[in-house]
């Protein structure tokens, strides 16, 4: 996990270097990208509206949130408190840092002649990408945490993980209010987010103090 956490955070450094340094091929990609999607976006209206649904309701940032902060509830509902404070907390602490990132970039977002869908604010990173990454994240690795045994519906809920990450990005996408660079950082951002809040929950544990009873027992035995 302490690899996943450099790898991804270093890669989303190396992207926002190239962004703010206006690397020529970069930008050349992104524009290339999003003028084709947004050709199609304009020639096929309804499937544009199924985006913007898709987008603005079912991925949009808040609702993601929102199933974040329920999980959390219902953990500490059945004594997992600890894990609850996790959840809640790295996603305040994920849109404090994509907030600052993206004034602290103050990239422009594309603009069109004939937009399907509009976006306010900086561009990178994309918040929906990021807070995607995050939530869909953080509910597999709860899954896992408190999973007493094998649950049949993993593969389901993972499948369904990453059809949500990518899905948001491709939204963001079509509806032309993102470069591609943008998307890949948010969800590098937000992986690393959720790497660093797996590694800093298992230290925490490792210097949680011992009950009682297994102190006395180690000390027996040493």
């Amino acid at each position: 996990m302490r690899t996943s956490a450099v790898v991804s955070g270093g890669l989303a450094l190396l992207l926002l270097v190239l962004v703010v340094a206006g690397w020529s091929p970069l930008l050349s990609f992104d524009r290339a990208v999003d003028e084709a999607l947004h050709r199609s976006a304009v020639a096929h209206p309804g499937f544009t509206r199924l985006n913007r649904v898709l987008s603005d309701w079912v991925w949009d940032p808040w609702t993601l949130r929102a199933v974040a902060f329920a999980v959390a509830l219902a953990l500490v509902r059945y004594g997992h408190r600890r894990a609850a404070l996790w959840v809640a907390g790295t996603v305040v602490a994920a849109l404090g840092v994509q907030q600052a990132v993206k004034a602290l970039v103050g990239r422009d977002r594309p603009e069109w002649k004939d937009p399907v869908d509009s976006a306010s604010f900086a561009a990178f990173p994309s918040g929906h990408a990021m807070t995607a990454a995050v939530v869909c994240g953080l509910l597999l690795w709860v899954v896992a945490l408190v999973g007493r045994e094998p649950w049949r519906g993993w593969g389901t809920l993972a499948g369904l993980a990453v059809v949500s990450v990518l899905g948001v990005g491709w939204t963001r996408l079509y509806l032309g209010v993102h470069w591609p660079s943008d998307v890949l950082a948010g969800w590098l951002m937000g992986w690393c987010c959720v790497a660093v809040a797996v590694l800093t929950y298992r230290r925490s544990l490792d210097r949680r103090p011992l009950p009682a009873e297994a102190r006395a027992d180690e000390e027996e035995g040493t």
